[in-house]
């Protein structure tokens, strides 16, 4: 399995290119307004990557925070952010467990695919750590906030079959008052090289066993959930 860690810190451009290849089919930001107005919204972003959410984000709220433990993901966030030509934004370098913002300033939290690193980076203490992390974004939400937090139920996969080091901290939002959503979020690449490239340096040799190629283009299943939570 590739070094998540070491990839977050130093090839933000490859996986850039891997997460803009993800839910061709659009369903994400959908699912997102559908649990929460986002319009006029003071929004943060926690372990933003290279901006997929905050770009996402920015032309329907008031204002976009984005934090990521890695400068250089900021940097190629940072990047589509101007392009964009909307102001409304910032980012910086932050831990889930100190964001360095006042308390109750947010209406919307966002984090994809990073919450989960606090259990599985820490399995000695992934509980402790889980829970001082989830205690900070409670800190940043204003009363009648909401919290989202999207992660993985597994790749290359029709169903959801999340991946094994996932369960305990999946399991954990399952049952301490996080409202779970299902949708699906598959990779399209331009061809079957792109594909095997892409999937191979993220997910490892095996996933480019899973890579289907269809009459209409090279894909990789990708089912995701959304846990929700109202402060």
């Amino acid at each position: 399995m590739p070094d998540h860690a070491a990839i977050y810190r130093q090839q933000a451009g490859p996986y850039e290119d891997l997460v803009s290849r993800e839910d061709y089919q659009g369903n994400l930001l959908p699912a997102l307004e559908a649990l929460t107005p986002l319009r006029g919204r003071d929004v943060i972003d926690l372990g933003s990557g290279t901006g997929r959410l905050a770009c996402l984000l920015t032309p329907l709220a008031a204002s976009v925070c984005a934090f990521d433990l890695n400068h250089a993901m900021l940097s190629v966030a940072a990047g589509r952010l101007r392009a964009s030509g909307l102001t409304n934004w910032t980012v910086a370098v932050a831990d889930h467990r100190a964001v360095p913002l006042p308390s109750a300033c947010a209406d919307v939290l966002v984090s994809g695919w990073s919450v989960c690193y606090l259990a599985v980076w820490n399995p000695g203490d992934w509980q402790a750590q889980l829970e001082r992390g989830l205690a900070e974004l409670r800190r940043l939400l204003r009363p009648g906030g909401t919290m989202a937090l999207i992660e993985t139920l597994g790749t290359g996969v029709e169903a959801p079959d999340p991946p094994p080091q996932m369960l305990n901290y999946l399991g954990y939002l399952d049952t301490h008052g996080f409202r779970r959503t299902e949708i699906r979020t598959d990779y399209r690449f331009e061809d079957r090289a792109q594909a095997e490239e892409l999937a191979r340096f993220f997910f490892g040799e095996e996933m480019t066993t899973r890579i289907e190629s269809r009459p209409e283009g090279v894909f990789l299943p990708e089912c995701t959930g959304i846990w929700s939570l109202q402060a």
